[in-house]
This record gives structure tokens, sequence and C-alpha cells, in this order.
């Protein structure tokens, strides 16, 4: 085997047409082996190089007889010294962090602990077992791809509509898709996948975790999976799993012809990226990568006990933010999908946990600033989980500009009120109309807010209404995981049940909280599979369920295709309203030399709502948004000039006449929504007569026949 010194960058497995260079980081070894395979069912190496070049703590080599497809892993050599914070392992082959692809996923053993499982001393024991038949390896990558004329769809914030998906959640049951196809990339590349994106009417697809992780040893002991896939093991490959080929070459170019297909259908790509933790765990956890390459330079450890690790995550580790090295790995890892893979944006997981230089959450922290001045990231989608669980971790309203943020308030706010559990109006309108109060502050815009009623974790939209309490019996845990806080209405009777009148208010408040999502101020997600009435049984936590539990069912009982049919409805006329996909906050001043605001707050008078109103419990508002109004511009500087709405909620159990604001003379309400029954008639309603809103649920109309869109309000309205 020839081996040349190399360069010390790029940092990885990099083929360059006539051989590979090697590099990687680790400012604490004393020598670098790398390790070559010729399968993945190889449990010895056919040879070990050590790299002969250290430069600026990267070692390196470059290889002229390697090709694409090779296998390949790294044992480091350097002081196992728990106590001081060092653990390696030769012993141990490890993960490249920067492989771009994964040829083999890990076997559990106990060799895969740098530690002797079961010894008294813990971790302050040292493991001599082998673990080359076990390890997960990395592969040689060529990264030539055709993209032909593939061009980002850059859909503005204000316009999007995100859909979550599990890449094999979404298909594994579609009848319309071959079966070998079924649960992969390629998959969404086939017409009935985007099919149901484009009739849906979502812009973007936010792709939970596709980057390759592991499965914790405890479930599938247990015969579980990590399904979710927040257990990050490689931040550069795509996860092999959803190959159809099950080969790492193949499984990149697999993943670049669905981000290909996808935005040939005018739908953007978001990956789900957790760059918080690794699958690595805490001191007891096993030795797959960071670990065993140089575990003080890559994870946060207790200053005082650097045995042990920081843990605002919940999974064992949190990666070091305070480490340049960290740094320029999440760096050049998003730079990657973005520029080699094509993606569009990400959502980062648990991202308070990236903001934590020191101990605190720091908002305007190194990671922020890297970001803000890189020319690739800084012009994609970036979306934040404004929280973790160390102290001070609940971040909602505090990320800087450039960023957006799942919006928990929003959430928690929506579902308490339709429960009818919240006292008052002012919360649930401050989030339909922006939840300004979290966001113009600090100079961002109403799309800063991404509104969720459901995400991938807790229950599904059916189940919010259908489940008082969890059941995660089938997890394992004597139903102890997730959290028991579903704080929606389920309709007076928990779980199954054959009763019209229960299985009636269930769908109507399923079209009360999709209704308030696609009918508020901010970008709207929506959980996959929600919009046909996906139940996972009450489990809030099915993170460990590979299973027919968590996938999507496609063969749809005449409610669910009716509600499927209510979303769709919903999407299309939330994208015909600019004053729903606004760029400015509503400004509530006159404009224009007419005393007319851009938004009114209506009591069921009809009456625009007085101070009193508003300190009140009173559960029932509406919300009038003037269509001429507007005082926006599009993106290329045109008046902005959309459809006067109103729109009328009831939390209360019982039917409200509601005053219908007077209009100018020709002109009426056009019915568009209400939640009562799933499909309204589109009729027409005089201003100033009484609609009956019934007990919780929403209607909303269109002015029509005005010949200025600004034209509704009377003296009742002020």
């Amino acid at each position: 085997m020839r081996v040349w010194p190399g360069q010390p960058y790029p940092l990885g497995a990099t083929w360059t047409g006539l051989g590979v260079n090697f590099a990687v980081f680790s400012a604490h070894a004393t020598a670098v082996e790398l390790c070559l395979f010729d399968s993945p069912t190889a449990r010895t190496p056919s040879s070990c190089v050590a790299l002969p070049e250290h430069t600026d703590q990267v070692w390196h080599a470059y290889l002229p007889d390697v090709r694409p497809g090779q296998l390949y892993g790294y044992r480091v050599h350097g002081p196992y010294d728990p106590l001081a914070g060092h653990r390696f392992n030769p012993h141990k082959v490890v993960v490249d962090p920067y492989a771009k692809a994964i040829g083999r996923t890990v076997r559990w053993d106990h060799s895969m602990f740098g530690y002797q499982v079961g010894h008294p001393d813990g971790d302050l024991s040292f493991s001599p077992l082998d673990n080359a038949g076990s390890a997960p390896l990395g592969a040689v990558i060529d990264t030539a791809f055709t993209w032909g004329d593939d061009r980002p769809p850059r859909t503005p914030w204000h316009k999007t509509v995100i859909y979550e998906l599990h890449v094999r959640g979404f298909s594994k049951l579609h009848p319309g898709i071959p079966t070998p196809l079924r649960g992969t990339y390629e998959a969404l590349t086939t017409e009935p996948a985007l099919e149901h994106l484009q009739r849906l009417g979502v812009t973007a697809v936010e792709l939970m975790p596709v980057h390759h992780h592991a499965y914790d040893r405890h479930l599938v002991e247990r015969g579980l999976s990590n399904y979710w896939g927040y257990n990050t093991l490689a931040f550069f490959a795509p996860d092999l799993r959803y190959s159809t080929s099950g080969l790492p070459l193949e499984s990149v170019n697999e993943f670049k012809r669905m981000v290909k297909a996808l935005h040939s259908a005018g739908i953007e790509v978001i990956l789900d990226v957790v760059y918080n933790h690794t699958a690595e765990g805490n001191e007891l956890g096993p030795t797959l990568s960071l670990r065993g390459m140089d575990n003080r330079s890559y994870y946060r450890l207790v200053h005082d006990d650097p045995r042990r690790y920081l843990d605002f995550t919940g999974c064992g580790n949190t990666l070091n933010m305070q480490s340049p090295q960290v740094l320029r790995l999440i760096m050049d890892s998003l730079r990657y999908w973005v520029s080699d893979m094509h993606v569009d944006g990400f959502r980062f997981d648990l991202a308070s946990a990236l903001a934590r230089e020191l101990y605190d959450v720091d908002r305007l922290g190194a990671f922020f600033d890297i970001i803000h001045q890189d020319p690739v990231l800084s012009q994609v989608k970036l979306i934040a989980e404004p929280w973790d669980l160390g102290a001070g971790g609940y971040q909602v309203g505090n990320f800087p500009v450039l960023w957006t943020e799942w919006n928990g308030r929003y959430r928690d706010a929506m579902r308490a009120y339709w429960k009818g559990d919240q006292r008052g109006v002012a919360e649930v309108a401050t989030r339909l109309s922006g939840s300004n109060d979290l966001y113009e502050h600090g100079g961002r815009r109403p799309y800063a807010s991404i509104n969720f009623i459901t995400c991938h974790d807790g229950f599904t939209l059916h189940d919010l209404v259908t489940y008082e309490r969890k059941r995660n019996e089938a997890n394992g845990e004597q139903n102890r995981d997730g959290e028991n806080n579903n704080i929606s209405w389920n309709c007076g009777v928990e779980g199954p049940t054959d009763d019209p009148a229960i299985l009636g208010l269930r769908e109507r408040q399923k079209r009360n909280f999709m209704a308030s999502l696609l009918l508020s101020v901010g970008v709207p997600m929506i959980s996959g599979g929600d919009e046909m009435g996906r139940t996972q049984l009450g489990n809030n936590n099915a993170y460990c369920h590979d299973s027919p539990l968590s996938w999507t069912h496609w063969d749809l009982t005449a409610p669910q295709q009716e509600f499927l049919e209510f979303t769709k409805r919903l999407v299309q006329l939330r994208s015909q309203q600019p004053g729903l996909m606004r760029r400015k906050f509503f400004q509530g001043r006159p404009i224009r030399g007419e005393e007319v605001k851009d938004i009114y707050w209506l009591a069921p008078t009809g009456r625009e709502m007085a101070d009193a109103q508003w300190n009140s419990d009173l559960r029932a508002i509406g919300m009038l948004i003037i269509g001429n109004a507007l005082d926006e511009d599009d993106e290329r500087g045109r008046q902005v000039i959309g459809d006067t709405l109103l729109i009328l909620l009831n939390a209360y159990g019982e039917d409200v006449p509601f005053t219908l604001p007077v209009t100018a003379p020709g002109a009426h309400w056009l019915r568009r929504v209400d939640t009562m029954v799933a499909l309204p008639s589109a009729d027409n309603f005089e201003g100033g007569t009484e609609y009956t809103l019934h007990a919780r649920t929403l209607a909303c109309f269109v002015l029509e026949g005005a010949q200025r869109p600004w034209e509704t309000w009377n003296p009742v309205l002020t």
C-alpha cells in the first residue's frame, strides 16, 4: 500500500480522481492509524496504515491506490485517562467525523465500549476488546452528480408552508409507491408522493433527521429502534437505512435525486439537524467516533470533574461549542449539505444548547456570529428549536435576526384556548396576529414565528383530541417516558369510541386546530399525517417504533378523507390571502388619509374590543384584517392588495350570536370556513346581521362586492 504525506485540508476522505486524501483532527492523540476494510462483513481490517503527517493538529495521508467505495475507520492512540477527560483506546475502530457515507452500521456488543462493561470501576477501567468486526465504518465517495438545471425554489418565508415528515414513515405504507421504494429517499421522487405534497399545497418539507444515526443498544435489545433519528453518528452522511440499494455511494446519489425531484415540484428541503449531542451518550456510553478521536476537544466536560459530561440535552452529552474545531465541524457540515446536497435550510434541534459558550445561553454566541457572516448559510432558511434541558434553556423569542423559531407559546396558547382553559382572549389574539410580543422588539418579522399545534414529539393531532393521558407502554418504560401534557380537549370520553356525537366533536376540534394554524400570521407547520388523521393510539413518544404505529396510513376512512380535503382548502385559502402572509406586523394605525386600521379585534357584539373585555374571561373574539390597509409591498416593491378577512373564534361550550361588521353598500360576507362542518357551503351574509357561531367553532369570511376592499367598518366598530 503506497502512502504519501497528503494534505491537512479538506478534512475527511477526499477522492481527487487519482487517489484519496485522508485527514482527521485530534489535538491530544499520539498517533492515528487508518484501517481499510474489504467489505461490510469483514471482521478485521485488510490493512492499517499509520498517518505519517501531523500538521496543525490534523493527521493526514494520501493513498493513491484507494478508490471510491472503500470502507474505512481509524484507531487513535493517546492517553486513556477519564479523570483528565481523555478516552483514547486504540483497540476501538472509530468513525471519521467527516465521513460522507456510512458503509456499515454499528453491531452492538461489549467491544463497542472503551471500558470493561460490568467492571466494578466502571468507565475508569480499560477495555482491550477489539471492535473491528462490530464498529460502524465510513465509506469514500465520489461527489460527482448530474444536477442539470436544479435550482432552489427560494420560497419567501412569508409564503412558506412547512410539512414535517419522516422519510421512512411517510411512504412505508403508501399503496401507490412501488414496494421496493417505500420508506426510502427514492419514494419521495415518485409521482404519488409529490402529488400529495403539491395538492396539499405545502412549499417545504422538513425532514426528520437524515444524518446517519445509531440505534441505542438498550432499544435494539428490546426489539425497538431509534426511529426518529435524534442520535447522530455522522454529520455528513445521509442515513444508509433510507437507501433502496443499501450501498454507501448510491445512498448519497439517492438523496440528491430526492432533493432534485422535490425542487422540480417547487418544494424546498429543510433538514432537521442534531448538532447539540451525539450517539455516544455519557461516560458510560460507547466509543463510536468523537469520544475516541479526541474526547476532551469535542465534548463539554464538567470543569472540575472532566470524567463527567455537561448534559444540556438529556441525551448524555453536549458538543463543546467553545472549541474552534467543533464550530468548524458544524459549519463544514452545514455548508456541505447546502453546497453539495442542495438542501434549502435547517431546523436545529435543541438550538439553545448551541448558544451555550459558557454555562448560560448567549444569544450572541460565536455560532450565530459565524452563520451570520457566512455567504452561504446566511442565505438559507434557519429554524431554531429554541429550548434545551439546561437552566435558562427556554429561549422562545430570543434568537437573533435571520433565525425563525418553533413557537412553543403559540402551540400552548392554541391548545389552552380550544380546551377552554385559557382565561380571556389576549394571548390567543397575540398568537393569531404573529406574536409581535416575541419577535418585533428584536427587529424580526412575523415569519420568525413557526406556528404549530403538533410535531413529531408528542401527540398527533388526532390523538390530541382523543386521549387525555399518554399511553406509552409499548416503549418498555412502564409509561414513564414522554410528558403527560395534553392540554387539549378530549371531547368528554377518552380513547376509542363508537359514539357519533363524541366522534363529531373530535373532528370539529381537529378542524379548529388546523384552521387556527393556517389562518394565523406566521409560518404554519403541519406535522406529517395530521392532515389525514394519523394516530399513534395515544403514544406521545413513539421515537422507538419503526412500525405501523408511527407510519402514515393511506387507506383513509370517510372522515379522514373529509379532513384531508378540509386541510387542502385551508392551505389554498391561505395562499390567496396576503393579509395572512404578512412580512410586517400589523400597525394598528390610520393610513392613506382614511380613518382605518389594518386590523380590528371585535367582541361578539360586533363592536371593537374594549379594555375591560381584554381583561375579562371572554372566550369569543373576531379578527378583522382590512385588505387594502395592509401597508405592505411584495418582493418587487409592488403594493400588496388583499381581501378583507373576518375570522371568528368561539371557545365556549355553547353557541354565540356574533354580529357581523356592517359593510359598504353592495358588499357582503362570503363564508369560506365554518368548522362546525368540514365543507360548508359558500353562502353570503349581510353585514350587521347575527351569525350563529356554534360552540367551539371557528368561521372565516371574505368581504366581497366592496369597491374599495377596506370599506368594511361602520360607527358600531369604534
